[in-house]
């Protein structure tokens, strides 16, 4: 129970700086295949972020890459390709931890899996980078706000 408090102040926290930063951003000097190396790194340093609780991976790396002066739709694109590598590992350590379990039965059960979550992910993360690239983060900078506000109100309301 004390944990809540806590997690409402920094959904509340984290929706401000995510308004903040989208205000401050300066002009896109950076968009679609033009991103420098050293921008693509400063980006990925940018997911450390996401170590502190509360702190969305993409969230961190689309905004660092708007303060870094790289196109909102190009830093939302950028953001997905560092979770693949990332996604890929897990998931073949994951295989491999469970190598013992699987049969050649399972092997239909996981390639049906990864190409209906596959389709599910491309909509999903095409959807996401069209709505980020028209709206930017501030909707979800918002609701931070929005649900934070809720949840610390049912915390000493209720």
């Amino acid at each position: 129970m004390r944990a809540l408090p806590v997690i409402a102040v920094s959904w509340i926290a984290g929706g401000v700086l995510i308004l903040l930063f989208e205000r401050i951003a300066p002009r896109p000097r950076y968009a679609g295949d033009d991103l420098p190396v050293s921008k693509a790194l400063q980006i990925g340093l940018c997911q450390c972020a996401a170590l502190l609780p509360g702190v969305s991976r993409s969230g961190a790396t689309i905004l660092g890459g708007e303060l870094l002066g790289v196109e909102r739709k190009t830093a939302a694109h950028f953001t997905f390709y560092l979770a693949v590598p990332t996604m890929l590992g897990a998931s073949v350590v994951e295989l491999y931890q469970h190598r013992d379990a699987l049969s050649a039965s399972n092997l239909t059960t996981i390639a049906v899996g990864f190409v209906i979550s596959f389709i599910v992910a491309y909509v999903v993360v095409k959807t996401f980078i069209d709505f980020v690239g028209r709206y930017g983060l501030k909707p979800f900078g918002w609701y931070r706000i929005a649900t934070g506000v809720m949840l610390l109100a049912t915390l000493f309301l209720g």
